[in-house]
């Protein structure tokens, strides 16, 4: 079986920090127009050192993560439409 490639998705994540929390948004844009959207956070506790990549990483990776969520709940109500019944729960 050979495997083409015939579209691309483009994740956005943006980040506002300061000195205690960083929040993450993420952005896919599909192929229809459509968007989804997603937000994670982090928090420095006081004793930690000030590392913003690291409060970047953490919150970047919550947001990617929900917004994995919200594909898979977008995915299985398009299945339960085209189909007219509910369907098994899609599993990550």
């Amino acid at each position: 079986m050979t495997m083409h490639t015939t579209v691309g998705w483009h994740v956005e994540l943006e980040f506002q920090e300061d000195d205690q929390h960083t929040r993450a948004a993420a952005l896919v844009r599909l192929p229809d127009g459509s968007e989804v959207r997603a937000h994670g956070g982090a928090s420095r506790h006081q004793t930690d050192a000030n590392q913003p990549r690291v409060g970047e990483e953490i919150a970047g990776a919550r947001a990617l993560n929900e917004l994995a969520m919200r594909l898979l709940t977008k995915a299985h109500d398009e299945i339960d439409a085209a189909s007219g019944r509910t369907s098994h729960p899609i599993h990550v």
